[in-house]
């Protein structure tokens, strides 16, 4: 009787491990895995002929509460007309989503302009800044279908002026089926919203 006992604790021991190991999350960076480029000419700060390098600050990203989390929020295809979704357990962002939002965009948008990202350090007393807000109006990620975002932020010139103030509306076609396919498609909405403030920088202006 022992013995038996002793193996149907051993079987529920392992099937308890399995249970774990087959709900262990999956974690997703919104970070570009290739590297980045400088894709438009540095902004029009620092002037022409100075050897000043241009410095770019990320205030934290504003969203609504409920995204703020490190789990993945989606809409399944079949609900979505509906207001229902889903809170992933299984699948997160490799931290909360305002900060993996933030990260991204702080080296996408340096990288593009060729600029210092210094949204963590902060930047050297003296040197040209451009401070960003961003602020995610609207995210609704519907699985096997697309990324419907929307976003706006401002640019602030170290003290210059009145802040310049953009938007951007985007919807990102979701590649495959899948929650990793999401993810995906996330990270490209992301290098989008890159763009288009790297662009903004470097005119002072609104992208056209």
């Amino acid at each position: 009787m022992r013995t038996t006992n002793t193996r149907a604790a051993a079987l529920l021991a392992a099937m308890l491990l399995a249970g774990c190991a087959s709900t262990a999350p999956q974690y997703y960076s919104l970070a570009e895995t290739a590297p980045i480029a400088p894709t438009a000419p540095t902004a029009r700060m620092p002037a022409a002929g100075s050897n000043a390098l241009l410095f770019i600050e990320l205030a934290p990203v504003a969203m609504p509460e409920r995204f703020a989390r490190p789990q993945l929020v989606v809409r399944q295809k079949a609900a979505i007309d509906g207001p229902q979704v889903d809170v992933l357990e299984e699948h997160r962002w490799s931290s909360s989503f305002e900060n993996e939002l933030r990260d991204a965009l702080g080296s996408g948008i340096a990288g593009r302009l060729g600029a210092v990202d210094a949204t963590r350090g902060g930047s050297p007393r003296g040197q040209p800044v451009v401070r960003i807000a961003v602020q995610l109006r609207q995210f609704d990620a519907v699985e096997s279908s697309r990324i419907d975002a929307g976003f706006s932020w401002t640019l602030r010139r170290r003290d210059e002026g009145l802040p310049v103030a953009c938007q951007l509306a985007l919807s990102e076609p979701v590649d495959g089926a899948g929650i990793d396919a999401l993810a995906r498609g996330t990270q490209r909405a992301t290098a989008k919203l890159a763009d288009a403030i790297a662009r903004s920088v470097t005119a002072n202006a609104c992208p056209g």
